[in-house]
């Protein structure tokens, strides 16, 4: 039995520092991405800028990843893409994350009428075909960046409620709530000072996802059209803009798009491994 519980052991350990290793490297990568998008200064060549007489090229010494058919630097638009492509979501997520928030807290925390109120909503929301409510909403619009963060930000606000009202409700029957009402603690400060910490670890991981899910949005949008204005650096929109010039120049198609895969790849591990985390450190509490 011991050499059992020892083994057992030994492959939570394994498994524990794997996923210590994993998020390492995640971490790493967003830092770089992060370090981009603070400083475009980084980047070798103006990403605005045009150069006819270049056109469209491969990867040379002097344009590492090529340029497009205007003679742009396909690697400075990548760096000077990464600020749009990280501060779009996580404005999406803050908004979400504190209206899906309030909402959840206050349909399982108050339940009754509220409760049926808030969830016939977000039903509502959620059987809503997000991706074409939203081309539909910033197209009538007239478009833009912003619009599509503003959107993108109302839509994702029932998936937060949802989740974080199914969180509180767990919440609710714990001694800790009765022990609470008992004692005639509002519910306001009930909701927020006892039930939310407690979930806290629901709604960072929460929102881990939803950034993820606003990145690889809104790069959608600005591939069909309805996000960045023409011409702007955007990873979505610099794939929609070379996708012909695949053959003569894959990296200004397959650079941003990579970048894509991994940054909401890395961020999805590294809100498992917090989620992880807070967990465990509840758990000891």
């Amino acid at each position: 039995m011991n050499g059992v519980s020892e083994r057992t052991a030994s492959g939570r350990h394994g498994t524990a520092n794997r996923s210590d290793v994993t998020a390492g490297l995640c971490f790493a990568f967003l830092a770089v991405i992060c370090a981009l998008a603070l400083g475009p200064s980084m980047a070798p060549y103006d990403a605005m800028g045009a150069n006819l007489t270049i056109g469209l090229g491969p990867p040379t010494e002097s344009h590492w990843l090529g340029t497009d058919a205007l003679g742009r630097d396909i690697l400075s638009r990548v760096i000077v893409g990464a600020r749009a492509a990280l501060l779009g979501p996580l404005i999406v997520t803050l908004v979400s994350m504190v209206f899906g928030n309030a909402l959840g807290l206050i349909a399982g925390c108050r339940g009754g009428w509220v409760d049926s109120v808030v969830m016939r909503w977000v039903d509502l929301m959620l059987a809503l075909p997000g991706l074409l409510v939203a081309v539909v909403v910033i197209g009538a619009l007239g478009g833009g960046y912003w619009v599509a963060v503003a959107v993108l930000g109302v839509l994702l606000v029932p998936f937060d409620a949802r989740v974080i009202r199914g969180a509180a409700l767990e919440q609710i029957p714990r001694p800790y709530v009765e022990a609470a009402r008992t004692l005639g603690v509002p519910w306001w400060r009930l909701t927020l000072f006892h039930v939310w910490p407690n979930v806290s670890a629901v709604t960072v991981a929460n929102s881990f996802l939803a950034f993820a899910m606003a990145l690889v949005s809104l790069s959608g949008l600005s591939f069909l059209g309805f996000g960045a204005d023409a011409g702007q650096p955007d990873w979505g929109l610099m794939i929609a803009e070379n996708r012909t010039n695949l053959f003569e120049n894959p990296a200004s198609v397959v650079a941003p798009g990579c970048l894509l895969i991994l940054t909401a790849t890395c961020v999805n591990l590294l809100g498992d491994w917090v989620y992880q985390r807070l967990s465990e450190r509840g758990l000891s509490r």
